[in-house]
């Protein structure tokens, strides 16, 4: 069990550093050697060990085949969320069934941009998670937060932001979802609202002091410096979109994280009013060189 737990936790640490892809296998061979172990198991102690390793592990699949589409493969992320969630109802455990609704809430806010969907999935993972993790449940209001701020509505996305902020600071080190919470999600996703609402200053502000504290995190770093790009762009800052943009791509050279691939081809389409600047011209083709390169 050690060996199945410690091997989960590798890919899950390679996840930030590595493309999706290139962990797909292992991930499988190690979801398929767990949920066989799992129904071969007695029932008891050791079997819903294993069934809590399932949900983990069905988890990081969707995560991955997700990410390794560049966001657009959301019915095979959605079968293992499924699997997960189901997993974690069999078990009784709000913690890991709070995850699931989470990462079946992100296929709704980033992928098929079902904004009103995303928020009850939000809110129902928050609630489902009140008991048993501070660090989930704000986590889970963070994104209902920013799906109010996709809908434009910038009272109910102010009000979540507080309830998320007193959360996150009430979680610590004994928190059953402790290791999916880092101190710079608050920042990363206050940011994303602001720049939904238009109040790119605030955005501006969150998302710099958000990249410049975030260590080991490529993909997510990626994402922080797209939106940074596009609130100083829309911000009518070129010469600082530009070069956040050159750092974002940067970031992604190595990782291929599809959030961030999407982010700065938004922020890129975003430059066609100065397309004939040399410097736009130059972020052009850097990024034709990672498309080519993918």
């Amino acid at each position: 069990m050690a060996e199945l737990r410690t091997a989960m936790d590798r890919l899950t640490d390679q996840y930030d550093h590595v493309p999706s892809a290139a962990l797909l296998a292992d991930a499988g061979q190690q979801l398929h050697k767990i949920t066989l172990l799992a129904d071969e198991a007695p029932a008891g102690r050791a079997q819903r060990a294993l069934r809590a390793l399932q949900a983990d592990a069905a988890a990081l699949m969707g995560q991955l085949i997700w990410d390794a589409s560049q966001r657009r493969d959301h019915e095979s992320a959605r079968a293992y969320y499924i699997q997960s969630l189901e997993v974690a109802r069999h078990l009784r455990d709000p913690t890991a069934e709070g995850h699931a609704l989470l990462r079946t809430c992100y296929l709704a806010l980033y992928g098929a941009t079902d904004y009103h969907q995303g928020l009850h999935l939000a809110l129902q993972a928050a609630q489902v998670t009140r008991g048993t993790s501070q660090a989930l449940t704000g986590l889970a209001l963070l994104h209902a937060a920013e799906a109010y701020a996709f809908l434009g509505d910038d009272n109910s996305c102010e009000r979540a932001l507080l309830r998320a902020e007193k959360r996150l600071e009430a979680s610590n080190s004994t928190d059953a979802a402790h290791e999916l919470f880092t101190p710079t999600h608050f920042g990363r996703l206050a940011g994303s609202c602001y720049l939904s609402l238009g109040k790119y200053d605030q955005a501006q502000r969150f998302l710099q002091d958000t990249a410049a504290h975030m260590q080991g995190r490529r993909k997510s770093r990626a994402i922080v410096l797209g939106n940074l790009a596009l609130a100083s762009i829309r911000g009518n800052d070129l010469d600082a979109g530009l070069a956040v943009l050159n750092d974002a791509i940067d970031e992604l050279q190595g990782t291929r994280g599809g959030g961030g691939m999407n982010i700065i081809f938004r922020a890129a389409r975003e430059l066609r009013p100065w397309r004939n600047e040399n410097a736009v011209q130059e972020v052009q083709d850097r990024l034709l060189a990672l498309m080519e390169a993918a």
